[in-house]
């Protein structure tokens, strides 16, 4: 039986100018803030500290923006580099307009901007894409470029296939 294993699209399939829409969004749980934000030994008290919080400019929590942004990537994996990316060379020109609170939905949306083959790794490609990361009301919570090293098609990637058991 033929089987069709999920992946995110080569370089070759990629196209500019086009906004590919990852879906389903991300609610963001209390949890997901606190053990993100413990995880990476962030002790800033805006994502802790729920009274101290409350008495700040927002009068709430905020979500830990590196969450943010890691949540905004993942969203696009299963569309676009699944199985096809090499590895992340860069996050460029990051920004956060607006906060995320415990509750909002993250959305998340990308344009690839630029793409080429690599003059000196044979098969492999560099592709730049440009994320955005809007909330539940269409709110632009986080936006990044983002530049990754691709496989150009599916003859010249390199997967290996498990050994039957």
């Amino acid at each position: 039986m033929p089987v069709i294993e999920q992946r995110g699209l080569f370089l070759d399939e990629l196209q500019t100018g086009v906004v590919y829409a990852h879906r389903p969004g991300r609610t963001v749980t209390e949890a997901d803030n606190v053990l993100f934000t413990t995880l990476t030994m962030n002790t800033q008290s805006l994502h802790l500290d729920a009274a101290w919080s409350a008495k700040q400019p927002f009068g709430q929590r905020l979500v830990n923006s590196m969450f943010t942004l890691s949540t905004v990537v993942g969203l696009s994996v299963a569309q676009l580099t699944q199985g096809t990316i090499i590895g992340q060379l860069g996050l460029t020109d990051v920004r956060f307009p607006h906060p995320v609170f415990h509750g909002d939905t993250l959305y998340a949306e990308t344009v690839v901007t630029e793409k080429r083959l690599s003059a000196s790794r044979p098969g492999q490609g560099i592709a730049t894409m440009k994320l955005v990361g809007r909330n539940q009301d269409g709110v632009l919570v986080a936006e990044a470029t983002r530049s990754c090293l691709m496989w150009a098609n599916a003859e010249a990637a390199v997967t290996p296939i498990p050994k039957e058991a």
